[in-house]
């Protein structure tokens, strides 16, 4: 297994990844397909760079973002969701453990919901009359950037210490 160095690096580039994911999305209400497929293709590395094995761990972090991706291009269909959001969301289920996904949905929402109501105010104040368009981008990054923070960036330098 390499050294935990390069976890860091890969993990500090997925961070930035994700903050130009969410500065892009606030200024052009769009998510580039070659942030996403970046994240998607490194992913790749960081299994790697952390040892997971090919079975189950490689298996289970294909599965997830498949369900990921099946799940939330409904939601794409409905026009519930943008397609980076989409696309941005099934990459990070390539880096994230499976349980650890859950918990960044779960994150993503609430954080979405406040950042609606927050827009949603804030577009009525302004008596906007065009559709309410919310750079869930911000809510995906500010999620998968807890994920990082929480888990991972702690398990790395427990590794480390013990």
């Amino acid at each position: 297994m390499p050294g935990f160095d390069v976890q860091y690096v890969l993990l500090a580039a997925l961070a930035i990844a994700l903050v130009i994911a969410a500065f892009t999305d606030i200024k052009e209400r769009r998510i580039a397909n070659w942030l996403t497929g970046s994240i998607a293709v490194s992913a790749p590395l960081f299994w790697w760079a952390t040892g997971l094995s090919l079975w189950p761990g490689v298996a289970l972090q294909f599965g997830v973002a498949i369900a990921a991706f099946a799940v939330f291009a409904a939601l794409f269909a409905m026009k519930w969701m943008g397609g980076g959001d989409v696309k941005l969301l099934t990459a990070l289920a390539l880096w994230v453990e499976p349980t650890m996904f859950l918990r960044l949905i779960v994150f993503m929402a609430l954080i979405g919901g406040v950042l609606t109501l927050l827009m949603g105010m804030w577009h009525i104040m302004r008596r906007q009359r065009e559709r309410l368009a919310i750079p869930y981008g911000v809510a995906i990054s500010s999620a998968g950037l807890w994920v990082l923070g929480s888990h991972y960036i702690p398990q790395m330098q427990g590794g480390i210490a013990g």
